[in-house]
């Protein structure tokens, strides 16, 4: 790889660490100072899927990890556990990049919500099975509703505002030679 597509690879996978710790800033922001009705998308999860589809280099498993175990301290949620889930559904979409790079966003729309609707079931029975509290039912799945409902606008914005941008065949030297 050339050096600038080097610092360009670099300065994307910074990017994509600011824009998890923004997110993370509002979430721990108190707004409320009493429990909500409803519960917001998870704009992180969201993101996290929108990148590994259409740039799989520019969120390395490791500094995923890192990032969503951060997220899991800050939230006050068992550590790890999140972090885990949604880092085996992000190399699993990595693994089906090229077969979604060539569909359509609703083909990638579904399988995204496929692993949203995997990673909040296998979160909720862990839970269930460790005896730990968990949101009421109803705010859980309001929640994955609208994480789910979300997920084109994020795509819009991933695409259109940070120009991250399904690899293409002119896009050898970025992605190491293979796509």
């Amino acid at each position: 790889m050339s050096e600038q597509s080097q610092f360009h690879l670099w300065m994307m996978r910074a990017g994509f660490c600011v824009l998890v710790l923004v997110i993370l800033f509002f979430q721990i922001l108190p707004l409320q100072t009493q429990p909500g009705q409803w519960a917001p998308p998870d704009l992180l999860i969201g993101f996290v899927f929108a990148w590994s589809v259409r740039r799989p280099e520019y969120v390395p498993p490791l500094m995923l990890a890192i990032l969503l175990l951060l997220a899991d301290l800050l939230l006050q949620r068992p550590p790890g556990l999140y972090a885990a889930l949604v880092l085996l559904a992000s190399e699993n979409l990595k693994a089906r990049a090229r077969a979604l790079r060539a569909s359509t966003l609703m083909a990638e729309f579904l399988t995204v919500a496929m692993l949203m609707v995997a990673v909040a079931v296998a979160y909720r029975l862990v839970h269930k099975l460790m005896l730990i509290d968990t949101a009421p039912m109803g705010l859980s799945l309001l929640q994955l509703g609208l994480t789910i409902l979300s997920y084109p606008l994020v795509v819009l914005v991933t695409h259109s505002i940070m120009r991250v941008r399904k690899t293409g065949p002119g896009d050898l030297e970025t992605a190491g030679g293979r796509i």
